[in-house]
């Protein structure tokens, strides 16, 4: 029987969480302080546009192979090694003097950004071996996940009441400081016995696959099509390349025959459509509390907490079920929940049902977030833990953009089904004669978004059910490492 952990991997868990939190607030954040460091370096559109995109899309490129980089150089080097440089790229983002020097900053922060989280996790893995142990202490690392990214904006609204937008990167130093003075005192090292060489070509097969899929799909929402589904295409081919070469070659970054697993499947297919729902209501939530309520951004950030704080509330509720049902169970059933939540936007048409709306939603997705982390690294020999993952990060990644894309590409052809004579939402509410029409019409795309949120929260809860059925009537064998 694994040993209990003691008092030391619970503080080192409280050092894991600091670059958690960075991490998912470093992804929000940056919105409210776009507007004032655009006009400081004069960014264009574009290049607004890429200071805000550059960070999660190299981010999504890099974590597959950072998370079998850990598992190869050791995963509390590649931490520390990854808190170093989000440190230093930090402060070079904070001092930027021309929107490229911050275009590369916020690259070079991906880069940094994208050894934190596979490293995290892997290393509770190998941290707390006793199962309930460890679905408790990844409950509390999804909990600080989900409440930085909603802390982001609060926080960086408050520094930018006093300070210059800079603050918003500077915040980073302290914690990373942290991070590299306990780390080595705190953290075990870990690395696998005998992983063979890192697979340069797949590498950069992954890299241009992901980077490919994510940019069509965050092009989607600019209404162009042509060169979108080019380069989701070409990146869901070079992803076909890739997974062939996964099976063949003797070192793969990603052990594809875990799929044989019916749960583990069930939950990465789990993940990417939460994500998807998640991010697009949050898409159009976001913009119906500014220019549909109109409130500001900062009260608009503090408006959209519940959105984080339910996650947080499910991911914290989530041990205390599993030891009352099994953890499949408990994630349908969260999941159940969260087509409620849905149903609930689906009828939305002011504030108070819209602030529910998100909070069961979000609320039920704490299961499957906690739970079904647990059951993917479980899954897997715990030298193979950053590589499982980073397969549970990306999984995220990819939801988002495509909820973004997806659901916000409905959420305006909804707009302009229902109010023809409209341009953009902005626009139009600007306009006296046109604004009652505008904001009629863009509640109506949010609950449309509720409808589709609520399907698909509905099928994964079925999806989930039918898998854990299916494999306790005939279970799978374990696939070797």
């Amino acid at each position: 029987m694994d040993k209990p952990a003691g008092r030391r991997e619970w503080l080192g868990l409280t050092v894991l969480v600091l670059p958690t939190l960075l991490v998912a607030m470093d992804m929000t954040s940056l919105f409210l302080a776009l507007p004032q460091l655009s006009a400081d370096l004069g960014a264009s559109a574009t290049e607004q546009l890429w200071i805000t995109d550059s960070y999660g899309f190299v981010v999504a490129g890099f974590v597959i192979t950072m998370g079998t980089l850990g598992d190869r150089i050791g995963r509390r080097r590649l931490l520390l090694i990854g808190g170093a440089a989000f440190a230093v790229t930090s402060v070079v983002a904070a001092f930027s003097t021309s929107p490229a020097m911050l275009i590369v900053a916020r690259g070079a922060l991906g880069i940094a950004g994208a050894t934190l989280m596979p490293s995290t996790l892997a290393l509770i893995t190998n941290m707390f071996r006793d199962e309930k142990q460890r679905g408790k202490a990844i409950s509390i690392w999804a909990t600080c996940q989900f409440a930085g990214g909603s802390a982001g904006p609060v926080l960086a609204g408050f520094l930018l009441q006093h300070f210059a937008w800079g603050s918003v990167f500077l915040v980073a130093v302290p914690a990373m400081g942290l991070l590299l003075i306990a780390g080595p005192i705190l953290l075990p090292e870990f690395r696998a016995p005998s992983s063979g060489r890192l697979d340069f070509a797949g590498v950069a097969l992954s890299l241009a696959a992901v980077l490919l899929i994510v940019f069509g799909l965050k092009q989607l929402t600019t209404g162009e099509l042509l060169v979108p589904l080019a380069a989701t295409a070409a990146g869901a081919a070079l992803g076909a390349v890739f997974a062939r070469r996964q099976l063949t070659t003797s070192s793969p970054l990603l052990d594809l025959r875990l799929f044989r697993n019916r749960p583990f499947t069930a939950v990465l297919v789990a993940l990417v459509f939460a994500g998807v729902a998640m991010a697009g209501v949050g898409l159009l939530v976001t913009q119906y509390l500014q220019s549909v309520l109109g409130y500001s951004p900062l009260v608009s950030a503090v408006l959209f907490a519940p959105m984080g704080l339910g996650v947080a509330a499910g991911t914290m509720a989530a041990p205390s079920l599993a030891r009352r049902m099994p953890p499949a169970t408990a994630i349908a059933g969260g999941l159940v929940v969260s087509a409620v939540g849905g149903a609930l936007l689906a009828c939305t048409g002011g504030l108070p049902l819209t602030m529910l709306g998100i909070a069961v939603l979000t609320l039920g997705t704490g299961p499957l977030f906690a739970l079904g982390i647990s059951l993917v690294l479980g899954s897997v020999p715990p030298e193979r833990a950053g590589s499982a993952a980073s397969m549970a990060d990306t999984g995220n990644y990819l939801g988002g953009s495509l909820g973004l894309a997806l659901l916000g590409l409905t959420g305006t052809a909804v707009y302009h089904a229902v109010f023809p004579a409209g341009t953009t939402l902005a626009a139009d509410v600007t306009r006296a004669e046109l604004a009652d029409q505008a904001k009629e019409a863009f509640t109506t795309a949010v609950n449309v978004a509720g409808v589709i949120a609520a399907v698909l929260f509905a099928g994964l809860a079925l999806l989930v059910h039918a898998m854990s059925r299916v494999e306790t009537a005939a279970p799978e064998p374990a696939v070797a490492a």
